[in-house]
């Protein structure tokens, strides 16, 4: 062998053995898809609950994986919770608190996001949707770890065709975003029918384009949340009014999603994640979703903080299975880095890599202690890492007096709450405070939940 056969060779032995570790490394690094819907009900898909309206694709979705029935968030309001979804850190933490407006600054850059964990380890990232954690330039998604990017900055309510109150943002106009700049100065109720179709084609694209590279791709949806919209191809489609409409346009979507996945030839080495911000917005009536457990959407009762969770990742989750296992929206950010090989952030986190609780290794155990949760501002409790008690320190919150309807909102009225220990396992309703039954048991919440003050909120 001459001299320039042997470089030859020598040069293309070398791209062979590069290509390997690209494809060892696809298949060894997973893709991630987190599809995050707003006020969504713990029982508006089957297999979750029985809605009068089909959702095939989220049933096919838990059929090849698992549904997870205890899933939490710590705060049951729209911006409190997606920081905590992205940054791994409680609200007591991040200061993030309730639902931000037009041109907050939301969630820290002193917090690291999903998105910049996985970038690190060279994902593509993206996040199409309802982004809701800060709306200045630092704070908007090309700043906070996203290649790609599209949608609202905030809630779709906070617009000046607010039904209650459109004087509030009457000086600003609800906008939508592409890539850091501004595609859609003043959105009107002639665009929102599209937002869930604009959302779900951007998703699939950036699949098509990113199937050679680990991705990880973020979907908030806007929908539930009110004002609902849908397209025409779902307009009156469920025959469950326009709640159902809206419902069956996001379950195609997750359809479109696993789709596109398939297509592409990357659906066996992605996990698809799909959950809810929190529970319904039962104010709303025939516009809002459901949930069996006690209050919803704004309290830190099950029926606000308590999500449908369904994870799908071919030969590593049980497909078809169910788990009561408990763990938190704080988790995911650990988890996916874990499942990365990504270093966790150098700020402080909250959140605890639960894998082996979601692949339901033998003898796993939740790495919590307990789970804090928060209204707003106010701290109002502890769950345990096992999700078996439930303790409320005394608080006030708001219980529905009567719905709305067709959009419009119902009232409240303000209700409070005593010392209470709850067995969730017996009562998942939370309807019997048992203290003075298990004085070891409440002795230990409320020793996690001062632990907890002292830290977060003193």
């Amino acid at each position: 062998m001459n001299r320039r056969d042997f470089l030859h060779k020598s040069a293309f032995a070398g791209m062979a053995s590069l290509g390997l570790s690209q494809v060892a490394r696809a298949a060894s690094t997973p893709n991630i898809v987190l599809i995050f819907l707003d006020d969504s009900g713990w029982a508006d898909f089957k297999p979750f609950g029985h809605p009068n309206y089909p959702t095939p694709n989220v049933e096919r979705l838990a059929s090849e994986g698992c549904r997870f029935n205890n899933f939490y968030v710590p705060q049951a309001v729209c911006s409190a919770s997606r920081s905590a979804l992205l940054s791994g850190c409680y609200p007591g933490r991040t200061k993030v608190f309730g639902a931000h407006g037009p041109g907050a600054r939301g969630l820290d850059p002193g917090f690291a996001t999903m998105g910049q964990v996985l970038q690190a380890r060279n994902y593509r990232t993206a996040v199409f949707g309802k982004w809701h954690v800060g709306d200045q330039p630092e704070t908007r998604p090309p700043a906070r770890g996203f290649d790609e990017s599209c949608g609202l900055m905030y809630s779709n309510d906070m617009w000046e065709f607010h039904p209650e109150n459109p004087k509030a943002y009457a000086n600003f106009p609800l906008q939508f975003w592409e890539n850091g700049q501004l595609k859609i100065p003043r959105v009107t109720p002639e665009h929102q029918p599209m937002l869930t179709t604009w959302y779900t084609e951007h998703a699939v694209d950036f699949i098509q384009r990113s199937k050679a590279n680990p991705f990880f791709l973020y979907v908030p949806h806007s929908m539930p949340h009110v004002p609902l919209f849908r397209s025409e191809k779902f307009k009156g489609k469920s025959g469950a009014g326009v709640y159902g409409d809206v419902m069956m346009e996001i379950d195609w979507s997750v359809g479109e999603i696993t789709k596109a996945l398939r297509q592409s030839g990357v659906e066996e080495n992605t996990l698809v994640v799909m959950t809810s911000d929190n529970g319904p917005w039962t104010s709303y009536g025939n516009h809002a979703g459901a949930t069996p457990f006690r209050e919803a959407k704004g309290t830190g009762f099950d029926g606000g903080t308590r999500s449908a969770c369904i994870m799908r990742y071919p030969g590593r989750i049980a497909a078809g299975s169910a788990s009561s296992r408990a763990f938190g929206s704080i988790d995911l950010l650990p988890t996916f880095a874990g499942l990365a090989g990504a270093p966790l952030p150098k700020n402080p986190i909250d959140g605890r890599n639960v894998w082996d609780l979601i692949v339901d290794k033998p003898g796993a155990r939740n790495p919590h202690d307990y789970y804090a949760f928060c209204t707003g501002p106010n701290f109002e409790g502890v769950i345990s890492g096992d999700g078996h008690w439930k303790l409320h320190v005394p608080h006030t919150y708001r219980t529905l007096v009567e719905a709305g309807n067709d959009g419009k909102p119902g009232r409240f009225r303000q209700a409070s709450i005593e010392l209470s220990l709850f067995d969730m396992e017996k009562d998942p309703f939370e309807t019997a405070n048992v203290i003075g039954l298990y004085p070891e048991v409440a002795a230990r919440m409320k020793m996690y939940a001062e632990q907890h003050r002292k830290e977060f909120y003193s």
